[in-house]
C-alpha cells in the first residue's frame, strides 16, 4: 500500500511529510516507552501550571509565556485529533482522559496556589486575568488560524520548529490556572469565561487538524485498510460533523461574549465622556473606568475640593438612557505635599 508520504498530491506539492508512525509517536501515549512519556507529561504539566499560576499572580507575561513553553497540554489534544483520523478508538480513550485529566489538574494547582494569595486574583485587580476571562469571536478566529500551524507542523518536517511558537499562541494552561484562581476568589463567571476560552482552543485544534489532514491526504489511511470502506467513510463523516458542531458550539457563547463586551465598552466610553466633561476645568482627574461584576461600572476620580456636581453628571448619564444604578463614583481627595510649601485644599 502506497503510504501517505508519497501519495501524487503530496509529491505535487512538493513538502517533504512526515510519516503516520512519526506523528504517532509524537502525540500519541503508547509503546515500550508509554510509562516514561506519562511521567514526562505529568511532570512538565504540573511545572508549567505553577508557572503559569505564579505568572498569574505576579502579571508577568514574560512568565507566563514561559509556561506556554513549557506546558504539554498540546499533545493529548492534537492525539485525540489523530486519533479520532486513523480511527484508532484505544488511543482516542486515552488522549480524551490525559486532556481532561492534565486539564482538572492545571485548574487544582491554581486554586490550590489561590488560597496561599492574600488578595483576590480577578480581573479587577489583574491584567493577565482580565485578558482571559472574556473571550470573543476573535479568540476563536486566532485559535482556528494558529490550529492550522500546529497541524502542518506535526505533518511537516520542514516547519516543525514553528511549534515553539504555536504553543506561546495557542493558549492552554494559563485559561486553567485562572479558572482555578478566579473560583477560589469567588469569580465563578470570571471562571467559566476562562474555561471558555480553553474549550475554544481545543475545539480550534480539533477541526483544524481534522481539515489539515484530510487536505493532506493522511485521513484516506483508515479508509484503505478497511474491509467496508464505505461505512468507514460514514465513520469519518460522523467524526468530521461532530467536529463542526463543537466548533459550532463554542461559537454561540463566544458570539454572545462578543456582543456583551462591544455593548460594556460603549456604556463605559459614554460613562467616561459625562465624568471628563463634569471636571473639565476643576481641580479633578478621571483616574480609571473599571468593569464589575453583573454589568456594574466603578469610576474612580482623584483631585482636591470643591467636589464636581455628582448630582448633575448622575441626571445626565440618566438622562442619555444608562442605567446609573449600576454605576458608581468614587471621588478621592489628594494632598500635594513638597520641601517647598503645603498645597491645602479648598473648603
Amino acid at each position: 500500500m502506497t503510504t501517505p508520504a508519497s501519495t501524487p498530491r503530496e509529491s505535487r506539492r512538493g513538502a517533504k511529510l512526515n510519516s503516520v508512525d512519526y506523528m504517532r509517536e509524537a502525540v500519541l501515549f503508547e509503546g515500550e516507552r508509554v510509562r516514561a512519556q506519562h511521567t514526562r507529561f505529568w511532570l512538565l504539566l504540573i511545572l508549567a501550571s505553577i508557572i503559569a499560576t505564579a505568572g498569574v499572580v505576579a502579571d508577568s507575561t514574560a512568565t507566563v509565556i514561559g509556561a506556554m513553553i513549557v506546558a504539554p497540554l498540546m499533545r493529548p489534544i492534537q492525539g485525540t485529533m489523530l486519533s479520532t483520523v486513523l480511527g484508532d478508538h484505544r488511543n482516542l480513550v486515552r488522549s480524551v482522559w490525559l486532556m481532561v485529566a492534565g486539564a482538572l489538574a492545571a485548574i487544582g494547582v491554581g486554586f490550590v496556589i489561590g488560597l496561599i494569595v492574600i488578595q483576590p486574583i480577578t480581573a479587577a485587580t489583574n491584567a493577565q486575568v482580565a485578558a482571559r476571562v472574556s473571550p470573543g469571536v476573535v479568540d476563536l478566529l486566532a485559535a482556528l488560524a494558529t490550529g492550522v500551524v500546529g497541524s502542518i507542523a506535526l505533518l511537516r518536517s520542514d516547519i516543525s520548529d514553528t511549534l515553539p511558537g504555536v504553543a506561546i499562541a495557542i493558549s492552554l494552561v494559563p485559561p486553567l490556572v485562572v479558572v482555578g484562581l478566579t473560583f477560589e476568589s469567588g469569580a465563578w463567571s470570571q471562571g467559566l469565561g476562562a474555561l471558555l476560552l480553553f474549550v475554544t482552543n481545543v475545539a480550534a485544534i480539533l477541526a483544524t487538524g481534522s481539515v489539515v489532514m484530510a487536505i493532506y491526504g493522511f485521513a484516506n489511511v483508515r479508509i484503505e485498510m478497511a474491509e467496508d470502506k464505505e461505512a468507514e467513510r460514514r465513520r469519518r463523516a460522523r467524526s468530521y460533523l461532530t467536529t463542526i458542531v463543537l466548533v459550532v458550539i463554542v461559537a454561540v457563547p463566544l458570539s454572545y461574549s462578543t456582543a456583551h463586551t462591544i455593548e460594556s465598552r460603549s456604556r463605559m466610553g459614554r460613562v467616561t465622556s459625562f465624568v471628563d466633561d463634569a471636571t473639565q476645568g476643576t481641580r479633578w482627574d478621571l483616574v480609571s473606568v473599571t468593569p464589575r461584576e453583573a454589568g456594574r461600572i466603578h469610576v474612580i476620580v482623584k483631585g482636591q475640593p470643591p467636589l464636581p456636581d455628582m448630582e448633575k453628571v448622575y441626571q445626565a448619564m440618566e438622562d442619555d438612557g444608562l442605567d446609573t444604578s449600576l454605576i458608581e463614583i468614587e471621588l478621592v481627595p489628594t494632598y500635594t505635599f513638597d520641601s517647598e510649601h503645603l498645597e491645602t485644599p479648598e473648603t
